[in-house]
């Protein structure tokens, strides 16, 4: 657990290659719906496409809320409003049924090349979903930019003493 928005949250964890079936059907990873059950809205997976990959971004109601607000921060007719607010142009809010699935739009599964499998990649607040091919090749391009660059957690904030 982390803590966010001022309030706990879990944390989405690992990467899940799921079957897609013929009508568009995937199992959101059991510990995907764990965490999407802390949100306000606890059976709702919202989907949108990733500004910079060749993936899908993945969140729930309450994270979507909290960037809700940060835009709101923006200047209203600005070029970065109108760029961030794109993102809630193209959500698709996706329902997850008694099975555990969602449905994924045929519109997100070219999006991502996404066919027969879909991979689920846990990235803390958020998740993402890939074709697994493109996952495997952008995962081993990430972990090599990191080793060469010497990527390293930024130190924790000094803790405050009484006075």
């Amino acid at each position: 657990m982390g803590e966010r928005w001022g309030k706990e949250v879990e944390l989405f964890y690992s990467t899940y290659v799921n079957k897609v079936d013929r009508k568009g059907r995937v199992s959101v990873p059991a510990t995907f719906r764990s965490t999407l059950a802390t949100h306000r809205q606890p059976n709702l997976v919202i989907l949108f496409p990733s500004f910079r990959l060749p993936a899908l971004e993945g969140t729930g109601s309450d994270r979507m809320e909290e960037m809700q607000e940060r835009l709101e921060t923006l200047e209203e007719f600005s070029d970065e409003h109108e760029n961030l607010s794109q993102l809630f142009a193209d959500a698709h809010p996706l329902t997850i049924d008694a099975e555990g699935r969602v449905v994924l739009p045929e519109k997100l599964k070219n999006i991502t090349g996404v066919t027969d499998e879909v991979a689920f990649v846990g990235r803390g607040a958020t998740f993402q979903l890939w074709d697994p091919a493109q996952y495997e090749e952008h995962s081993a391009a990430v972990r090599e930019r990191s080793r060469r660059q010497g990527t390293t957690l930024p130190p924790r904030p000094a803790l405050r003493r009484p006075e």
